[in-house]
């Protein structure tokens, strides 16, 4: 797979891992949203700057803001983006729950992300909803893998999914065994969807311990 910004960047089967900076997105971050809110785009603009030198291999700009036209959002600060080479050279991932749901709706969307080149990531979320067992991301993930590289002809390696990572530790017992379900269901991902690539949002595992950062930096570090 290569992703482009101002500079190409080749994954292959020897990358480790990628580091996606969440920072530009309004339902992850209260100071980001509210800059869009507020219109401060240049400081919102010195956020995507800051994450770029903070070693950020891409960069994820979510715009979902019930308050917003996100769609307005959304292209004037990819326009802003790509007018700042020292952040424009790094790839963006476009980041909105805002779809149609149904097959139809999915396969309308993967024909037009692959008519752009673009490489897609597939969140394990159908019409009942996030998967949160093992057996439903496998299900889900194959299920888009089939519709992706038999009916919209994408090519494998340019397909990401993103099986859920779920909170730990919420003193719910149906909830212990998230975390170990996510990496069974990479595994899964990797045996039996050939060539397709797996990503997560590894901070979400530690939610529960919000507020304490060596607990949450201890449990990042075992997950990964």
């Amino acid at each position: 797979m290569r992703l482009c910004g101002l500079e190409a960047f080749n994954v292959t089967d020897t990358t480790l891992f990628i580091n996606v900076g969440e920072r530009t997105n309004v339902t992850g971050s209260k100071a980001f949203a509210r800059m869009i809110l507020n219109n401060q785009f240049d400081d919102a603009l010195a956020v995507a700057r800051q994450q770029v030198e903070n070693g950020a291999q891409v960069i994820d700009v979510n715009m979902d803001e019930a308050m917003l036209d996100s769609q307005a959002a959304m292209v004037r600060f990819l326009n802003l983006i790509a007018s700042e080479p020292d952040i424009a050279r790094v790839p963006v991932m476009i980041d909105s729950s805002k779809w149609d749901e149904g097959e139809q709706a999915f396969r309308h969307h993967a024909k037009l992300i692959r008519r752009y080149g673009a490489a897609a990531v597939v969140m394990a979320f159908d019409e009942h909803g996030q998967a949160d067992t093992f057996e439903r991301k496998c299900e889900i993930c194959r299920r888009s893998y089939d519709i992706l590289v038999n009916e919209a002809g994408f090519p494998p390696e340019d397909i990401i999914f993103d099986p859920n990572i779920f909170a730990v530790a919420t003193g719910i017992d149906e909830h212990n065994n998230y975390a170990v379900d996510f990496i069974n269901a990479a595994r899964w991902i990797k045996q039996n969807l050939p060539y397709a690539k797996v990503s997560g949002g590894v901070s979400n595992v530690s939610f529960s311990f919000r507020g304490n950062d060596p607990v949450r930096e201890a449990i990042h570090t075992v997950f990964l």
